[in-house]
């Protein structure tokens, strides 16, 4: 008889849940070089589950204006599976999930033996699980010092590196104390001033995930943000310096079948894998290396409304085949449903907002970009691209050289960046 082994681990797509410290994080004794102290000046914007359509559909009136004055995409493609951990990351390092290693939010990893959880602050804190080098650690190598405020992965030492200013992950600072923080930051003496800064909204991933994409909850949530990057553009402005604005998502939001979910599938022997996800990607992790084609062949036998793959034969263009698997941790058999299907292994309520689906067949999923400011082109459209691609996007802006291997193209910088700029 089959038994399904409830893993103990929140399947939230947030990591915002965990005990939380508000106080601010400085790292003493840095300094801007003297070169760097004259770089322009980066507040990289990342709105959780923000759709790329939101703005028109909810007339968000200041991110509209500030899209019009700069440069707008008609979207913004996310690395799959587009949820928000393996995106934040793949922003920040210029790599597919299964290059940097984070590759669900939540996953098992072959060689440690266990699961990494986006809601375990033991695990966002441990530098081990993280590969790539992050725009903030990268510019720290650079002494061009840089400040978070709760980007994803920003409260681990990556490559023993934490950004001069970082706040660990949460939510209970109001957004009006955030924003004094960034004109506080900006206000420092120029050889203590972060020239890159990140900065987190949870809102409309949260009011999607609970009420849909369609819905005036999710209405709210997207004015609350376009209040509040308004706000903080105002609030910049008191301090005369030139700033470039990158307004981005991790994934957008779907609206599936949430009342007639997939079975568990027949030929799932539970007790011999372990299970990475659930919903709109299933990973399964054999026990024993032979069961798992037997498996695979019941499985695609059976499949229905769904797909099957071996890690082998994963499609190119999700970039988690095998041999893009760096950090041994892409399932052996992975099942991808058909939207607006998806799968409930563990019998949760499920949330009336979901995301995860591969970006290539699901349009909902896809994120946004927006970007104003001294060095981007003004009155600028521009097609969908990868999301990787903001990793040179905000290297070049900041002068930073980078030598790893990265999978973000300079195509993007090269279609919205000014020949001129500051």
């Amino acid at each position: 008889m089959k038994k399904l082994i409830f893993v103990s681990i929140s399947l939230a797509c947030s990591f915002l849940t965990l005990a939380q410290d508000t106080s601010q994080h400085i790292i003493p004794g840095r300094r801007n070089s003297a070169e760097q102290e004259g770089k322009p000046y980066v507040i990289l914007i990342s709105a959780d589950g923000f759709r790329y359509n939101y703005p028109e559909q909810y007339k968000a009136e200041h991110l509209l204006e500030f899209a019009s004055e700069g440069v707008r995409a008609s979207s913004m493609i996310p690395s799959f599976p587009s949820s928000t951990q393996p995106n934040h990351y793949a922003m920040a390092t210029g790599l597919y999930p299964a290059h940097h290693g984070i590759v669900q939010n939540i996953f098992y990893d072959r060689d440690r033996k266990t699961y990494f959880n986006s809601s375990s602050k033991e695990n966002t804190e441990d530098a081990t699980w993280y590969g790539g080098t992050p725009l903030w650690v990268l510019a720290e190598q650079q002494q061009l010092l840089a400040a978070n405020f709760y980007w994803p992965a920003s409260n681990a030492p990556i490559k023993g590196v934490y950004s001069t200013y970082y706040y660990m992950h949460g939510n209970k600072i109001p957004i009006k104390d955030r924003i004094r923080d960034v004109v506080n930051w900006l206000n420092l003496p120029p050889d203590q001033r972060p020239h890159l800064i990140t900065f987190y909204l949870p809102w409309a991933d949260d009011e999607g995930h609970k009420y849909g994409p369609n819905s005036q909850p999710v209405a709210n949530a997207v004015k609350l943000i376009d209040s509040a990057v308004y706000a903080l553009t105002q609030a910049v402005n008191t301090t005369g310096l030139k700033v470039n604005y990158i307004f981005v998502s991790d994934h957008g939001m779907s609206q599936p079948d949430t009342e007639h979910p997939l079975p568990t599938p027949n030929a799932l022997d539970t007790s011999k894998f372990f299970i990475s996800g659930d919903r709109m990607v299933v990973e399964l992790i054999a026990k024993n290396p032979d069961d798992i084609q037997p498996t695979y062949k019941a499985l695609k036998k059976e499949a229905k409304d769904y797909d099957v793959y071996l890690r082998e034969n994963m499609p190119a263009h999700l970039h988690s085949a095998m041999s893009d698997d760096w950090h041994n941790r892409i399932g052996d058999i992975i099942l991808l449903p058909h939207y607006p299907k998806l799968f409930n292994l563990y019998n949760h309520q499920l949330d009336k907002g979901q995301h995860g689906y591969d970006p290539a067949t699901v349009k909902e999923v896809h994120a946004i970009f927006y970007a104003w400011g001294p060095a981007f082109k003004p009155h600028t459209e521009i097609g969908p691209f990868p999301n990787v691609d903001i990793y040179p996007l905000v290297t070049q802006i900041l002068g930073l050289t980078y030598t790893d291997k990265i999978d973000g193209t300079k195509e993007l910088a090269d279609k919205v960046l000014s020949p001129r700029r500051d």
